[in-house]
């Protein structure tokens, strides 16, 4: 009984607000703030990941949502996976049951996901935020892989989003020794979309959202394909993957509104379709 009281009054770790509400207290139409809420630092288990693809997949299904904010609530963004959880896993029940896989879900939102990250993004918080599309990084973020300290590395794409962040040299670095990256460099080295103060990190990834949710919703998603198109294909495949995208999006509404309120000198109303 016992035991069934605790799992039903267990908080969700994973909280939602649609619309998300900004620091002035309005709604931030169009965007959704989805918040990781596991003390002390988030760490990323495999039912909080399962329960954050399930809101994310929601999300991106819901015609209300536009833009999607992701943080972590406390002190940290996530400072990685649950290693008590992992140290009881065996290789050929990983094989079998392949819990990464969920992760590239992650990949498959076709609506933007900005990460507002704050104090530690470690491991598999690191790794959370660079499959995001942006990042909105506080001065007091540090980001780091490393699981090469449990005897390990990286499982869920940070050997690979890293060394194209930073290029193989850093990468190597930081993979191999799993050192620390300063939120100020990881900027300059373009890992980090932008760098603001730490009280104000979840706000400005709102405001970036914002902008992002005021622009017709089908441009917004054909854009973020090719660019992360970019990353999969060789250059002429992705410039033939771009302009097939330009192309098609000649038939939607949103195309029609747009130039036309152009030429007419008018605000333009996106329908979303």
């Amino acid at each position: 009984m016992s035991a069934i009281l605790s799992a039903v009054s267990e908080p969700d770790p994973v909280r939602v607000d649609l619309p998300a509400v900004g620091p002035d207290g309005a709604a931030v139409v169009g965007v959704a703030l989805v918040t990781i809420d596991r003390p002390p630092v988030n760490a990323l288990g495999l039912a909080v990941m399962g329960r954050l693809v399930e809101e994310l997949e929601r999300l991106d299904a819901d015609a209300a949502c536009r833009c999607i904010v992701l943080t972590g609530a406390g002190r940290a963004f996530s400072a990685g996976a649950d290693i008590r959880e992992m140290a009881a896993r065996t290789a050929p029940g990983l094989l079998a049951d392949d819990p990464f896989s969920r992760w590239d879900r992650v990949r498959g939102i076709r609506k933007p996901i900005v990460a507002a990250v704050h104090g530690y993004a470690f491991g598999g918080g690191c790794e959370l935020a660079m499959a995001c599309d942006m990042i909105v990084a506080a001065d007091d973020a540090v980001f780091g892989q490393p699981e090469v300290k449990l005897g390990v590395i990286p499982g869920v794409g940070g050997t690979q989003r890293l060394t194209r962040a930073l290029g193989k040299a850093r990468a190597m670095e930081l993979v191999l020794t799993g050192a620390n990256l300063p939120a100020r460099e990881a900027e300059a080295r373009g890992l980090v979309t932008r760098l603001v103060p730490a009280r104000e990190v979840v706000a400005a990834a709102l405001e970036l959202a914002g902008t992002i949710a005021a622009m017709p919703p089908l441009a917004v998603m054909a854009a973020k394909e090719a660019v992360n198109a970019a990353y999969e294909m060789s250059l002429g495949a992705g410039v033939a993957h771009e302009r097939r995208l330009f192309y098609l999006l000649f038939a939607s509404d949103d195309r029609v509104e747009g130039m036309g309120a152009f030429l007419e000198k008018r605000r333009p109303e996106w329908k979303g379709r």
